[in-house]
C-alpha cells in the first residue's frame, strides 16, 4: 500500500479536468462533507520553508481530515484520492499566487429579490419636511452640536450658520472628547476646512446643493479616502492607503457634505476594539460603544458630527445605534454601492447612515444609494423619500413572541460534590437570573413602544411570527467569506497582530472557517434561497414589523436583505439592573441605569423610504431621539 501511495504521489498530474477532480472526491463519498476544506487546512500546517513547495497531501492527512469531517475512508479509497487531492492542492496554490486584494469580489452576485417581485425604478425628487424652527445660541456654536441634519440644513440654507463655523465646532468637540470616547482614528481636518470654505463660497454665490450642503460628517474607517490612511481599525494596517475615494465618499462630496473624520471601527469590522483603544459609549464611558460601527454611533451620539456612515453585516449598525442611543438605517442589501469599502462578506455587507433622527437617515440615504457600475449587487431600485408619505395606510405587525417574558433557563443543582461545584452552580444561576432580570426590565420599554403605536399613532397591530427556520446555521457563510477576504492575513500569520485574540475574534474564526467546505457553503446558500422565500411570504402579510432590536430577526433580515430602522426608545431608569460586568471597558459592560434602549422597524425589500416614514412618525410621537448624553 505504501508503494502504491508513493507511486501515485510521483505521477505527474497536469491538466486535470474539473469533472475528474470531482470524481476523485465523490468516489469516496465526499460530495457533501467538509473534508476537502479540512484537508487543505491541514496540509497548510505542514512545516515547510517560506519559499518551499507546499507539502504533499498524505494518507495520514486524509485520516485527520476525515476525523474532523466525521466520516471513515477505506485504505484503498485513500490511495485512489491522493492524485486528485494533490492536484487540487496545486490549483489552490496557483490561485494564492494571484495575491488578490480585498477589493476583488467573487464572480457571483447575491440577489435577495424573489422572482415574483417587481422593483420600483422610477426616481422622483426628494421631498423633505417643512423648514423647522431650530433654536440655538448664536454666541455659543456648541449649542448646534445636537441639532438634526434637517435643522442644520435650514440654518445653512438661510445663511444663519456657516459650514466653516460648524466644521470647526465639530472638530473641536472631537479633539476634546476623543480622549474619553476613542471614537476617532484619523481627523481629516485639512480636507474638511477646504471643503467647508468652498461650500460657504457656493452659498454666498447662490448655489445650494441640498440639505447636506456644508454639513460635517464622519465615516467608518473602512471607507477609502484619498490622502488619508484607511486602517480598517486593525493593527498591521495603520499605514494602509488608497488612491481613490470610496463611492459613498464621492457621493457625499457631491451633495456638499464635509468629511471631518475617519471614525473608529472594531478591527476588520468586529466589535468596538480597534488597534488604538476600545471606542466608548457617551452615555456611560466605562462601556464600549458596541460595534463594529463603533465610532460612527459614538461620535453621533456625543454631538461630534452632524451624521455618520456605518456598515452592517450582522448587527454593526443596529448594535452601536442601540448602545449609544442613535437612529440607524440599515438599507436593503443592494441599495448602496460598496465600492471602495472594505469587504467582509460580499453577500451580506451593507452601508448605511447613523444619525440623530430618521429623516436625517433618509436624507443621507437619498444621496448615497443607486448603481455605480462597479458594485454589481446594487439594483436600479428607487428610494424616493417623501416626508409627507401617508404612513397610516401601511399594514403594521409585531413579532408577538419577541415581546413576551423570557423563559427561565433550568439549571440542575449538583446532587453531590464539594464547595467548588456548588459555588460554580450558584454563579451559573446568578448569571441566568441576571440575564432574565435585565431582559424582563428592557421588555417594558419594548411593550411601551407597542402602546405608543396603538394609542398615540392610532395603528392597529397584527400579530406575526418569524418563519421557523435555522437562520443561525447559515451565518457560517459570513465566516467563510470573511476568511476568504482575509486569506493572506491568516496564511501569513499576520493575524497575530490584531488586538482581539480570543476564541470569538476574527483570527480564530477565520482559521475555523477554513474547515468549512465549498459544498457546505453552497448548501448554506441554497438554504438562504429557502429563507428568502419564507421572509418574502412574511412581508406579503404586513408592510412594517415592530420588534426588539435583538433576537432572531437580526440574523434573518441580514441574511435575506430586508431594511431596518433602529430608533432610540428611552433611557433606563435608576431601578434598572446593573451591568453584568461594570469593569472599565469590560466586554460584558452593557446596560444599567442611565443607558439607552431601542426599538426596530423592519420592512420588505426596497421599501426603505416608506419604512423610514413610519419610523419617523414614531419618533415624532415619542421624542426619544431628542435626548442626548450630558458631556463637557
Amino acid at each position: 500500500m505504501q508503494i502504491m501511495r508513493e507511486q501515485l504521489n510521483s505521477e505527474a498530474v497536469e491538466g486535470m479536468t474539473r469533472r475528474r477532480l470531482l470524481a476523485v472526491c465523490s468516489a469516496a463519498g465526499l460530495g457533501q462533507t467538509l473534508l476537502p476544506g479540512a484537508l487543505m487546512a491541514l496540509a497548510e500546517q505542514a512545516p515547510a520553508a517560506a519559499d518551499a513547495a507546499p507539502a504533499k497531501i498524505t494518507a495520514a492527512m486524509i485520516d485527520n481530515a476525515a476525523a474532523i469531517a466525521g466520516i471513515t475512508i477505506a485504505e484503498d479509497q485513500k490511495a485512489m484520492m491522493l492524485d486528485g487531492l494533490n492536484s487540487l492542492r496545486e490549483g489552490v496554490v496557483e490561485i494564492r499566487k494571484l495575491a488578490m486584494p480585498n477589493s476583488v469580489a467573487p464572480a457571483f452576485v447575491f440577489d435577495p429579490v424573489p422572482g415574483s417581485m417587481v422593483l420600483d425604478t422610477v426616481k422622483k425628487p426628494m421631498k423633505i419636511s417643512p423648514a423647522p424652527k431650530a433654536s440655538f445660541d448664536a454666541s455659543a456654536t456648541e449649542s448646534l452640536a445636537f441639532l438634526s441634519v434637517r435643522e442644520l440644513a435650514e440654518l445653512m440654507r438661510t445663511k444663519k450658520v456657516a459650514s466653516i463655523e460648524l466644521t470647526k465646532m465639530y472638530l473641536g468637540r472631537l479633539k476634546r472628547l476623543d480622549p474619553m470616547l476613542h471614537c476617532v482614528i484619523t481627523l481629516t481636518e485639512e480636507r474638511a476646512l477646504k471643503q467647508a470654505a468652498a461650500m460657504d463660497a457656493e452659498i454666498a454665490a447662490g448655489k445650494y446643493r441640498g440639505p447636506l450642503h456644508g454639513i460635517p460628517w464622519g465615516g467608518k474607517d473602512l471607507l477609502a479616502v484619498k490622502g488619508y490612511p484607511t486602517t480598517w481599525g486593525a493593527a498591521g494596517f495603520e499605514q494602509q492607503s488608497f488612491d481613490e475615494d470610496a463611492e459613498v465618499v464621492k457621493r457625499l462630496d457631491a451633495a456638499g457634505a464635509v468629511l471631518i473624520a475617519k471614525l473608529a471601527m472594531g478591527a476588520l469590522a468586529q466589535g468596538d476594539l480597534w488597534f488604538g483603544a476600545r471606542c466608548r459609549n457617551p452615555w456611560n464611558p466605562k462601556q464600549g460603544s458596541s460595534g463594529s460601527s463603533a465610532g460612527s454611533a459614538s461620535a453621533t451620539a456625543a454631538g461630534c458630527v452632524g451624521f455618520a456612515i456605518g456598515t452592517e453585516t450582522l448587527g454593526s449598525i443596529s448594535s452601536p445605534s442601540t448602545r449609544c442611543g442613535c437612529t440607524g438605517l440599515r438599507p436593503t442589501f443592494g441599495l448602496v454601492p460598496r465600492t471602495g469599502a472594505m469587504a467582509l462578506s460580499w453577500t451580506m455587507d451593507k452601508i448605511g447612515p447613523i444619525c440623530r433622527a430618521v429623516e436625517d437617515c433618509a436624507i443621507v440615504l437619498s444621496a448615497i444609494y443607486g448603481p455605480d457600475g462597479h458594485d454589481l449587487a446594487v439594483k436600479p431600485a428607487a428610494m424616493n423619500w417623501d416626508a409627507a408619505f401617508d404612513w397610516k395606510k401601511l399594514r403594521v405587525g409585531y413579532i408577538k413572541s419577541a415581546f413576551e417574558a423570557p423563559a427561565m433557563q433550568e439549571i440542575k443543582a449538583p446532587t453531590m460534590g464539594g464547595d467548588a461545584e456548588m459555588e460554580a452552580y450558584r454563579r451559573r444561576v446568578a448569571r441566568v437570573e441576571g440575564q432574565r432580570s435585565r431582559a424582563a426590565y428592557d421588555l417594558k420599554y419594548a411593550t411601551a413602544a407597542l402602546d405608543a403605536i396603538r394609542n398615540k399613532m392610532g395603528v392597529t397591530l397584527t400579530e406575526v411570527e418569524m418563519p421557523k427556520f435555522p437562520f443561525g446555521s447559515i451565518t457560517a457563510v459570513l465566516q467563510a467569506e470573511g476568511a476568504a477576504a482575509f486569506d493572506d492575513l491568516t496564511r501569513s500569520r499576520r493575524d497575530k497582530l490584531l488586538t482581539g485574540q480570543n476564541a470569538g475574534d476574527w483570527p480564530n474564526t477565520f482559521r475555523v472557517a477554513r474547515f468549512y467546505s465549498a459544498v457546505d457553503y453552497v448548501q448554506a446558500m441554497r438554504a438562504r434561497t429557502v429563507a428568502i422565500a419564507a421572509m418574502d411570504g412574511l412581508f406579503k402579510t404586513v408592510d412594517v414589523i415592530v420588534t426588539p432590536s435583538q433576537g432572531v430577526q437580526l440574523t434573518a433580515t441580514n441574511l435575506t436583505g430586508q431594511p431596518a430602522v433602529i430608533v432610540p426608545n428611552g433611557i433606563r431608569g435608576d431601578d434598572a439592573p446593573a451591568s453584568p460586568d461594570p469593569g472599565d471597558g469590560a466586554l460584558q459592560n452593557s446596560g444599567g441605569p442611565g443607558t439607552p434602549v431601542s426599538i426596530t422597524f423592519l420592512g420588505g425589500l426596497y421599501s426603505d423610504a416608506r419604512l423610514a416614514a413610519f419610523a419617523r412618525a414614531y419618533q415624532e410621537a415619542t421624542g426619544f431621539h431628542k435626548l442626548h448624553p450630558r458631556l463637557g
